[in-house]
């Protein structure tokens, strides 16, 4: 059952390959207004490639960008894959070597790539299940499920209509487990099922003083300096193992499992040179863990960026009065957002000397999603990328925030299996973006073994 749909996507590859290129020649840049026509042209495109294939397949438009629904196939299960086809802006231009959407096929040292923005994120990637589905359905006349594709058009600005989108579909939304195709491969030999994401508090505040800048001469020593005042609240934010001091900030912060730990220190991920990358050569987190356990399993407190006083050429012997900090917390497990945010705010009033206040922005907060892998569909999941690529799949963390997957675990009550095929020099949101064509095609196939997998 499975033998003839790979043997389909291997001879169908360049077939494949020429609709993802155009499907990238659509300049779907969401966040500028400029290319809304483009947003909606590519979503159109997606439509009517799904109906050719047999899917239910229409456009939804939002007070934003278009989102695209396909339903297609039959059975007792239903899967709901997720994936986006806007893109980032492409500045600096001169930076490409060729136009970003006029993508091409390169022979690099590495093998061929697809250059071209999307290429990578997240067009290419969503575009390996639709493959798949389109194999399926070519050799057996159906999918081996009920499938729903749900392909957004605002996720590279924010995803302002995701939420009301997902309310308002709930019913034909809900499925028995969500896919989603935006991550990437562990290494090039090895795939990676995402099974953490940590969340995001953001927070920016500003600590006022005098009611105007003085000179530091006159006033020096005698009046309140508001940089020294949040310098000194900043460096209290962690201890000196690099834990963060804020009371109750470990809360719902489980220790992982020691096969999922076995599983990590089975990669040999090199601590040296991921950092040697960015000229670093020590780890600077929590004493006593890995790298992999500090961005993948670990919570953080990290100072962005901090503004205050004269900041222009030369000096200026100002006592300013006022100084800014942009403050964000990564979250896991089952850390509570708005409690981080309140633990915070309380650390920064606490430490406030007579004659400054304190005035806080936030900036977000989402929960971390924790997926629960004890199921069979994440086993055969996992079986199933291990029989494509060189090297077992594994069970890995991210230390980034793909909000999708919280909504849909809190909006739709289901888990996520989040799946990529991209590598990490695939310069997503850069210049010269690129897809290996080996993801390109190992990822539909993936997505083969993982339809069958789940539904056999």
């Amino acid at each position: 059952m499975l033998d003839p749909v790979l043997d389909r996507i291997d001879a169908d590859l360049p077939l494949a390959t020429d609709r993802l290129m155009a499907l990238l020649r659509i300049p779907s840049i969401s966040t500028d207004p400029a290319h809304a026509a483009d947003c909606a042209a590519a979503a159109d495109w997606l439509v009517q490639d799904l109906r050719d294939m047999g899917f239910d397949a229409a456009r939804h438009d939002t007070p934003g960008r278009p989102m695209v629904l396909g339903h297609g196939g039959e059975g007792a299960r239903h899967l709901l894959f997720y994936g986006h086809y806007d893109v980032q802006p492409v500045d600096p231009l001169h930076l490409w070597t060729h136009h970003p959407f006029a993508p091409r096929l390169e022979e690099t040292p590495a093998g061929p790539v697809i250059r071209g923005r999307g290429a990578s994120d997240d067009k290419g990637q969503l575009m390996t299940f639709v493959e798949a589905c389109r194999a399926w359905i070519a050799v057996h006349g159906s999918l081996p499920a009920r499938v729903t594709v749900f392909l957004e058009g605002e996720e590279e600005s924010g995803s302002p209509s995701l939420v009301p989108f997902l309310e308002a579909q709930r019913d034909r939304l809900r499925a028995d487990i969500a896919l989603i195709c935006d991550t990437d491969l562990f290494d090039r030999d090895t795939p990676a099922i995402t099974t953490m994401l940590r969340g995001l508090v953001g927070e920016e505040v500003t600590i006022t003083g005098p009611r105007m800048d003085l000179h530091s001469g006159m006033y020096g020593g005698a009046a309140v300096n508001p940089i020294r005042v949040l310098a000194r609240i900043l460096a209290g934010l962690h201890d000196d193992r690099g834990r963060v001091t804020l009371p109750g900030f470990y809360d719902g912060v489980d220790e992982i499992g020691s096969d999922l730990r076995s599983q990590w220190e089975a990669l040999g991920f090199d601590e040296r040179a991921f950092l040697g990358v960015a000229g670093l050569s020590h780890p600077a987190g929590e004493e006593g863990r890995s790298v992999l356990e500090s961005i993948w399993a670990r919570p953080t407190c990290e100072i962005n960026g901090i503004v205050g006083g004269y900041t222009g050429e030369g000096f200026k012997t100002v006592l300013p009065s006022r100084a800014t900090a942009k403050v964000s917390f990564r979250l896991v497990g089952r850390q509570d957002p708005l409690a981080v945010r309140e633990a915070f705010r309380t650390h920064v009033r606490a430490h406030l000397p007579p004659d400054c206040r304190a005035e806080f922005a936030e900036h977000g907060a989402s929960p971390a999603a924790v997926m629960d892998i004890s199921g069979d569909d994440f086993v055969r999941a996992r079986e199933a990328l291990s029989a494509e690529w060189p090297r077992p799949a594994a069970f890995t963390g991210s230390g980034g925030s793909i909000p999708v997957a919280g909504y849909f675990k809190t909006i739709l009550g289901m888990d996520s299996m989040l799946i990529g095929f991209a590598n990490d020099d695939d310069l997503i949101h850069s210049p010269n973006e690129k897809y290996d064509l080996r993801s390109f095609h190992k990822g539909i196939r993936s997505w083969a073994r993982i339809l069958h997998a789940l539904t056999r």
